[in-house]
């Protein structure tokens, strides 16, 4: 990131909008900011752009985002809360394991679908890796969603050992972004094979007994 060196703690938002006026403020911030990415990639971004397309002042965007590394930090939170909202909805009523298939496999496919049409949470995971804030980021996100399938589990193997369940469901989702990672960097048919590869070897273990 512009200025920062990759390894720093990513600063939040420098001060949290109360009014709505301010919320109002903050959210055509973040829609330039994802526009511009999805234009020209977060490195590339200026802050200055970000201000002139949001109609803002460049103090009126510093009072919210100290940097442009904190408006990238707001939108992988967005996107984290947004997909944790989608998971939890989707396993909340999962009973059997028929059930736990067809959530699984249609939460993948919305995933591999989201980064395949949104170029700007390409571009935040793809930052991940460089950047220690973000991929602790992605850490509690992916621990997160793996409670939800753990809670999943419990309910089609009330004798199986909780530790393993929670390691094997972390597991999954961990080898899951690797995966959605991996066929969106190759051509879309050989994506959407490595895709459905990756459902039944995950839905094999995840619906062993």
């Amino acid at each position: 990131m512009e200025g920062t060196p990759a390894n720093e703690q990513m600063a939040p938002p420098r001060r949290a909008p109360i009014q709505q006026r301010s919320r109002e403020r903050v959210e055509r911030m973040l829609a330039a900011a994802s526009a511009l990415i999805a234009e020209q990639g977060s490195d590339a971004m200026r802050m200055g752009e970000v201000a002139e397309r949001a109609g803002v002042s460049i103090g009126s965007l510093y009072q919210f985002f100290p940097d442009k590394r904190a408006i990238i930090w707001a939108l992988a939170e967005r996107y984290t809360a947004e997909s944790q909202a989608c998971i939890s909805a989707e396993l909340k009523g999962v009973s059997d394991a028929a059930g736990l298939r067809r959530a699984f496999s249609e939460l993948v496919d919305i995933y591999y679908g989201l980064f395949l049409a949104e170029p700007v949470m390409r571009d935040i995971w793809s930052g991940t890796q460089a950047d220690k804030a973000l991929r602790q980021l992605e850490l509690a996100d992916s621990r997160a969603n793996a409670e939800f399938l753990v809670a999943v589990l419990k309910r089609l193997r009330p004798g199986a050992d909780p530790v393993a369940l929670e390691t094997t469901a972390f597991l999954v989702w961990q080898m899951g972004e690797a995966a959605v990672r991996l066929a969106i960097s190759v051509e879309r048919q050989e994506g959407y094979r490595l895709v459905a590869a990756y459902k039944r070897m995950a839905l094999r273990e995840l619906l062993a007994e």
